[in-house]
């Protein structure tokens, strides 16, 4: 995962997950603030702002840990709990024949909308660095994101397919399997269904903006050139889910589903 720009107001992040469905007309609502000319909001409370709304605190293994009690999780019980409604439509219509010839797919994000990386972003300061990065990603040890691997579990009962489509690197397959499968969304784990970011070699259905060595495609290139590979298939993406705009803007899906995440912003 690479990670542009780091930094967000708790306050808009609450504002955001109060919408966190949205459609077309909405993707750049809450989006940025780098044309403001106000004095920005100070960091120091911020931070403060952001472990309150998390809940966070740390566990006796010394790993910083959201509360389930928190503001954070209680946004997330609301997109869950519309997301399923949701999702019991589009089965119901498939069950009775009234998709056409399309399968209904699902598609999620991997980082910090089904795992959860906030021991990271508090101990490095809310900052990136890649070898640490990659370090805590490889340790397949992060918790799940509230109620996300169980929604993987409630879509495929419901007879939609499971997609991921996720910025980590291929070098990090094997960790992102191990640690989705911990958390729970042990759902459709195999390469034709887990899209990972391959820079040495991508594949040809991202030939407009990467070639072999020259990797030149921005997140929302990357992630909406996937959807369409997906659909491409013979799905319909009727749901994406994913904690930035970028992992949800650029079209192949019928709804998108914006999950909180204050702690950094990915272009």
């Amino acid at each position: 995962m690479r990670k542009s720009l780091r930094a967000a107001a708790a306050a808009a992040a609450c504002a955001v997950a109060a919408g966190a469905l949205y459609g077309a007309g909405a993707a750049t609502a809450g989006q940025s603030t780098a044309d403001s000319t106000h004095e920005p909001y100070n960091i120091g409370l911020l931070t403060k702002d952001i472990d309150a709304y998390y809940g966070a605190a740390l566990d006796a293994d010394g790993v910083y840990q959201a509360s389930r009690y928190s503001p954070y999780a209680q946004d997330l019980a609301h997109i869950d709990a519309a997301a399923k409604r949701y999702i019991d439509k589009v089965a119901d219509r498939t069950h009775h024949g009234r998709r056409g010839d399309r399968k209904p797919a699902v598609v999620f994000d991997v980082d910090d909308t089904l795992l959860l990386s906030l021991d990271y972003e508090k101990k490095n300061n809310f900052g990136y660095d890649s070898a640490t990065w990659a370090a805590y990603v490889n340790k397949a040890d992060r918790p799940e994101v509230f109620g996300s691997p169980a929604l993987v579990r409630y879509a495929a009962k419901k007879g939609l397919a499971v997609f991921y489509n996720s910025g980590l690197s291929e070098a990090q397959r094997t960790a992102a399997v191990q640690n989705l499968k911990k958390v729970g969304a042990d759902v459709n784990l195999d390469a034709g269904h887990m899209f990972l970011k391959d820079t040495a070699n991508p594949p040809a259905y991202l030939s407009a903006c990467a070639a072999p060595g020259a990797w030149k495609c921005t997140t929302v290139q990357y992630k909406s050139g996937t959807r369409k590979h997906i659909e491409s298939l013979g799905y319909d993406i009727v749901a994406n889910f994913g904690d930035q705009y970028s992992d949800l803007d650029g079209g192949y899906a019928d709804r998108a589903y914006k999950l909180p995440n204050p702690t950094y912003f990915v272009n």
